[in-house]
C-alpha cells in the first residue's frame, strides 16, 4: 500500500471532495480521482460513498481512516524526530491563515517575529480553505472559528467581534436597513451567511470572495457589508452601521498537530503570537472608549 495514495485518501475524508482534496495536495482533480478508484480495486472494497455532493466514508472507508491516521502520527513524529526539528530554532516555520487578516494585523506580528527569531524562516500560506498541518503544508494554522478541528490541538487567544460597515458618506444619510445594498461578501462561510441572513436573501449586486476587494468596495461606497472590527475600524472612511452583537462573535485559534506541540519552533511563534494579541485584545474585540478605537 503507498503512503501517497492513503494521504490522497485522508485529505477526500477530510475535505468531502475530490477537488477540495486536489486543491489541499496541490495536484489535478483527476489525479486524485484515479488513484483513489485503484486504491479501492487494489484493497477490493469501497470507500468512498457520495451523498449530496459530497463524498462520505463507507464502513471499510472509516477503517481504513483509522489505521492511516495512526500512520500519519507516527510519519510525523519520526520526522521531526529523525531531523531534530523539535530541539531547533533555526529553519523554516510554515504558518497558514486567512486573508483577512495576513495583510493587516498579522504583517507586524510577523516583522516582530522575524527579527526576534532571524534563523527562522517565514512562509506564509493565505488560504481560506483546510490546509493539512499534519502533511506538513502547514506547521501553524491561525484561524477563527467557535469549533476548531478535533484532530487538532491549539488555543483561543482572544474573540474577535464583526460587525456591519459602510462608508461615512454613503451612510450619511441611510438609517433603514431595507435602503442598504449589500455587498455579497463569499470571502469565507461566516460573512456570507451573515450576509445572506440580514438582507433577508436579495442578490447583491456587486460580489467578490476576496476580503481586499470587498474592503475597497466598502470604502468606495458600493455598499454595507460584515467586517471584522480590527479592520472596520483602522480605516477612517468607514463607520459602524451597528454596534457589535455577541451572536457574530468568533474564537481566535492558533492550532497545531499534536506531535509538534514540542516543536521549538512551532512554541516561538505560538507564544509570541499569543503575548502580542493579548497586548491588542480590545483591537480584536471590537471595544471603543468615548466613541474612539482603545489603545493600549
Amino acid at each position: 500500500m503507498n503512503w501517497d495514495d492513503l494521504k490522497l485518501f485522508l485529505a477526500v475524508s477530510r475535505c468531502g471532495t475530490i477537488s477540495g482534496a486536489a486543491k489541499q495536495l496541490n495536484v489535478q482533480h483527476s489525479t486524485v480521482s484515479r488513484r483513489i478508484k485503484n486504491l479501492e480495486q487494489s484493497l477490493g472494497v469501497s470507500l468512498l460513498r457520495r451523498k449530496q455532493n459530497a463524498y462520505k466514508l463507507t464502513v471499510e472507508g472509516a477503517k481504513l481512516e483509522s489505521a492511516a491516521i495512526r500512520m500519519e502520527k507516527e510519519i510525523v513524529g519520526l520526522d521531526a524526530a529523525i531531523s531534530g526539528k523539535n530541539d531547533s530554532l533555526i529553519g523554516s516555520l510554515r504558518i497558514t491563515t486567512i486573508s483577512t487578516m495576513s495583510s493587516s494585523i498579522l504583517m507586524p506580528i510577523f516583522k516582530s517575529f522575524c527579527e526576534a527569531h532571524p534563523q527562522i524562516d517565514l512562509h506564509i500560506n493565505v488560504s481560506n480553505d483546510t490546509v493539512s498541518l499534519a502533511n506538513r503544508e502547514a506547521d501553524i494554522a491561525i484561524r477563527w472559528t467557535n469549533s476548531p478541528p478535533e484532530m487538532l490541538i491549539g488555543k483561543r487567544i482572544t474573540t474577535v467581534a464583526s460587525t456591519v460597515y459602510g462608508s461615512t458618506s454613503y451612510l450619511k444619510n441611510r438609517t433603514s436597513a431595507s435602503k442598504l445594498n449589500w455587498i455579497g461578501a463569499k470571502c469565507c462561510n461566516f460573512h456570507d451567511s451573515w450576509t445572506k441572513q440580514y438582507c433577508d436573501s436579495r442578490t447583491q449586486q456587486f460580489n467578490s470572495n476576496d476580503s481586499s476587494t470587498i474592503l475597497s468596495a466598502v470604502r468606495e461606497g458600493l455598499g454595507v457589508t460584515f467586517l471584522p472590527c480590527f479592520i472596520g475600524d483602522a480605516c477612517p472612511l468607514l463607520k459602524r452601521y451597528c454596534e457589535p452583537e455577541p451572536i457574530f462573535d468568533l474564537g481566535l485559534w492558533v492550532l497545531m498537530h499534536p506531535e509538534l506541540k514540542n516543536n521549538a519552533r512551532v512554541l516561538a511563534f505560538r507564544n509570541h503570537l499569543i503575548k502580542v494579541v493579548e497586548g491588542q485584545r480590545q483591537l480584536f474585540e471590537g471595544n471603543k472608549m468615548n466613541g474612539e478605537l482603545f489603545t493600549q
